[in-house]
């Protein structure tokens, strides 16, 4: 007897995933899900009928030791993949949120590695909320949202997705705007900027961190509980799959990889250009623009180490690698490495060293106050961390990052 996996639904029927070979998983520039949710149902194993299998396994004979081994084979096999599915699909049950005049940002949990994000539009809209100093309480419930998307926000029982409308919902209703002293021009090249992060840089940097550089992404993966290290394994490798799969959509994804580079690093010195030696991308205060490009910078920053976009942002792009220092202390305080005075690991540096801070999850933040070790609320400017230290630019000086590299 042959047996089958599938998802029970609550309209009593079955998909029968053990056939089904064209299950679909969405995945669009904002933001790719990295998982199945669903809205109700079991994962259950039944017995199936004939099948070429049959026909074998009757030939082995009914005393066949062959027959019992893999029964008992096939049915460990079978409860194993039953659990990992439902771990995977992580069926969840929807909670009622209390959102009336209160932020709630839905994203994907903290990895591992003391990083806010491995989504760039995810640390994108967290770093936006803080920038505009709008209070805003997390939820980490892994929930798409109607329209598919990562993030999305609540605000009196309104949900919006796309971090591009949510931020106009934003300015509509509470009259915030990173932007009001960018003229008409300025406002054009912000747009165009964020356009090519979005579209094209973004793209290059889901294959550097999807595919080439998967098994270092697969350390700072989430995932808790029985094999755990399984249940990583198997989301990254279909995670990869699905990065594939749209960037050949996009179209990007038919390039070689050594064009799919040359593609990234022109985007990096396109940005590394506009920058120049200024504070922000548009100047001297910043705007929404720097959210965006500091959502997708930091993951080459901070979360792709050895690869070649790392490398080109912490040494010959400088002032990129400056550029999020700067807003990463500015923005966010609780974000450090014990080693704090040290940007950058020298190649000696064994990987016993490099040891990360866990992100404090607050349930409710704002950047102008937050709370000590012992969940005491406490005062805060927005130019000092943690520690009370200033965090203006004379703090970040690009001399400091230059006699470092000439060390190494």
């Amino acid at each position: 007897m042959l047996w089958g996996v599938g998802l029970a639904a609550p309209r009593s029927c079955v998909a029968d995933l053990s056939r089904n070979r064209s299950l679909s998983l969405g995945w669009c520039a904002e933001e790719p899900p990295p998982a199945l949710y669903g809205g109700g149902g079991e994962i259950v194993a039944f017995p199936r009928a004939g099948g070429a299998a049959g026909g074998t396994m009757a030939a082995l004979g009914p005393d066949s030791w062959w027959k019992k081994t893999l029964y008992l084979t096939g049915g460990a096999l079978l409860a194993a993949a039953a659990y990992l599915l439902h771990e995977l699909l992580a069926i969840r049950k929807e909670e009622e949120l209390d959102s009336k005049d209160a932020i709630i940002l839905h994203q994907f949990s903290r990895p591992t590695n003391g990083v806010p994000s491995l989504s760039p539009f995810c640390l994108k809209m967290e770093t936006y909320l803080r920038m505009a100093d709008l209070p805003y309480q997390n939820y980490f419930d892994g929930k798409l949202s109607p329209q598919g998307k990562m993030p999305w926000i609540e605000y009196n029982h309104k949900k919006v997705s796309g971090t591009e409308f949510i931020i106009d919902f934003l300015e509509e209703k509470l009259g915030v705007n990173l932007n009001k002293h960018l003229g008409p021009h300025e406002r054009a090249v912000s747009r165009a900027v964020t356009k090519m992060v979005e579209e094209h840089f973004y793209w290059t940097l889901a294959y550097c961190q999807w595919v080439e550089n998967l098994h270092e992404t697969q350390k700072m993966v989430s995932l808790f509980g029985p094999f755990s290290d399984l249940l990583k394994w198997i989301f990254c490798h279909l995670t990869k799959g699905i990065v594939k799969r749209e960037m050949y959509g996009h179209g990007i994804g038919r390039f070689s990889e050594e064009e799919m580079y040359t593609l990234m690093e022109k985007d990096m010195r396109t940005l590394a250009g506009l920058l120049g030696d200024k504070k922000y991308i548009m100047g001297p205060t910043v705007s929404t623009v720097d959210a965006t490009v500091f959502g997708h910078l930091a993951q080459a920053m901070w979360t792709l180490p050895g690869s070649r976009p790392e490398r080109l942002i912490k040494g010959e792009l400088i002032n990129l690698a400056m550029y999020c220092e700067r807003i990463r202390r500015k923005f966010w305080p609780e974000w450090h490495h014990d080693d704090d005075n040290t940007l950058y690991e020298s190649e000696e540096s064994s990987e016993a060293s490099k040891t990360y801070s866990p992100l404090q999850d607050f349930s409710f933040y704002s950047r102008t106050e937050t709370f000590d070790e012992e969940g005491n609320s406490i005062s805060q400017t927005p130019d000092t961390d943690y520690t009370g230290h200033s965090l203006f630019d004379s703090d970040v000086d690009m001399d400091e990052y230059r006699d470092h590299e000439q060390c190494k």
